[in-house]
């Protein structure tokens, strides 16, 4: 029974640790998607940098979702 009991608080940890930490990189990207799309129309001769720039913060907010990835499975897998 508490080997059941354990299997099922880290399935419910693993599941809030992936929605929780999910939400952080979802609201950034599309706010800096946004941003970037409304400076390039506001200005298009600087469109290339912020493209890259844009590119280059969405790679690093999405790190922030594969850490939780990351430790979702740690605590499915290796803490069983």
């Amino acid at each position: 029974m508490e080997h059941a009991i354990l299997k099922a608080a880290c399935a419910i940890g693993a599941g809030l640790c992936m929605g929780i930490g999910a939400i952080g990189p979802a609201l950034g990207e599309g706010n800096a998607v946004g941003k970037a799309l409304e400076g390039m129309a506001r200005q298009p001769e600087s469109a290339s940098t912020l493209r890259t720039n844009m590119i280059l913060g969405c790679a690093i907010t999405e790190t922030t979702g594969i850490y939780s990835l990351l430790i979702s499975f740690l605590i499915l897998f290796a803490l069983n």
